[in-house]
């Protein structure tokens, strides 16, 4: 990291940032360029280590992408702000971001509900009653976050 001033360095801060962020881009390998994916997401701390949770629908091009190549990069950024600084003639953003590698899989049937409620409990803080007939209709998949760099930058 080029700027180490505005690290963070403490996993429990990027813990933090990751539970403020709504949307995780996920990069896969797709030949000559990468292909990106912006993604609703839940997160699962076990033993230190972060586990993302995705869905979508059942099929599609990121999961051939995954099946040839699991490797994947993320990034999530949050409290986003232009500051302009009139007397200097210049502006900067506010940022909080988290970028990382792990590897990708498709979560098991059966496991795919507990899956869900922990992606859906990202957005809903309380247990949202969300139409379990959807499951069935629904592919569920991970990532095992294997390294990860926060960085911030806040003027006030």
């Amino acid at each position: 990291m080029r700027r180490r001033d505005r690290e963070i360095t403490e996993f429990d801060e990027i813990v933090k940032v990751i539970e403020k962020c709504e949307v995780c881009r996920l990069a896969l390998n797709d030949g000559e360029y990468p292909y990106i994916l912006p993604l609703n997401f839940g997160m699962e701390l076990i033993d230190g280590k972060i586990t993302f949770y995705f869905h979508g629908a059942p099929e599609g091009k990121k999961y051939e992408l995954i099946q040839r190549n699991n490797k994947a990069s993320f990034e999530m950024d949050c409290s986003t702000r232009l500051v302009t600084i009139l007397e200097d003639g210049n502006c900067t953003m506010e940022y909080e971001s988290v970028i990382g590698q792990g590897t990708v899989e498709i979560v098991p049937d059966d496991q795919k509900e507990r899956a869900l409620d922990i992606l859906m409990k990202h957005y809903h803080k309380e247990d949202f009653p969300y139409n379990k007939a959807v499951i069935p209709r629904t592919k569920v998949f991970k990532m095992t976050v294997e390294r990860c760099t926060g960085k911030r930058r806040m003027k006030h």
